[in-house]
């Protein structure tokens, strides 16, 4: 449900808002616990709050609090689903973030190109290179912002440079790290290896 703040509470979360900025967080966190006093449906103030428990307290338990209620709020507050799909992706917690995207694609503030990037970006940090590709494109395809397409060409750039990597050396070995060469294999297993004397 929105709910807007009422004047005083305006103004105290631009001060609050400008704190952040002048990296005064401990009166930000102050006026942020005042408005949520007065209004505990404040939005906004509840995903300030999370971001500060993120970012500053590294509390993600309660920052992940404060994005849900701001989420539960208003459901239009585009600010707070950002800021979920960071701490999941930050948590990796993949499963739980494909849900929070999907909801995502059906809020109508949130835009769509964002969305279809962070699924690229999760496929990505899962190695799973052709998906991540796939979602880049669907980003380009939702995006009519220039500068974005551009980022997300040099997105897909790089996945196509880490398939050609993992192709060319083999997913195993680039987990496991280099291997062994079959004489120091056979050192060992011989248990000739070279000791300090």
């Amino acid at each position: 449900m929105l709910v807007a703040m009422n004047a005083n509470s305006e103004e105290l979360y631009l001060e609050a808002e400008a704190d952040i900025k002048n990296n005064n967080y401990s009166e930000a966190f102050k006026k942020y616990e005042s408005i949520l006093y007065e209004e505990p449906d404040s939005a906004p103030a509840h995903n300030s709050m999370g971001w500060l428990y993120k970012t500053q307290f590294d509390d993600y338990a309660k920052a992940e609090n404060h994005f849900q209620t701001a989420i539960k709020c208003d459901p239009l507050y585009p600010h707070s689903y950002f800021h979920i799909a960071a701490l999941l992706m930050d948590m990796e917690r993949f499963d739980e973030l494909r849900q929070h995207l999907e909801k995502c694609l059906r809020v109508r503030t949130i835009d769509k190109s964002w969305v279809y990037g962070r699924f690229a970006l999760s496929e990505e940090l899962r190695k799973n290179y052709d998906k991540a590709i796939f979602y880049f494109e669907k980003a380009i395809l939702a995006s009519q912002n220039d500068e974005k397409i551009k980022d997300y060409r040099q997105d897909m750039e790089r996945c196509q440079m880490k398939t050609e990597i993992v192709q060319r050396h083999g997913q195993q070995q680039i987990a496991a790290g280099p291997q062994e060469t079959a004489a120091g294999q056979q050192q060992k297993a011989a248990g000739s290896e070279d000791r300090p004397a």
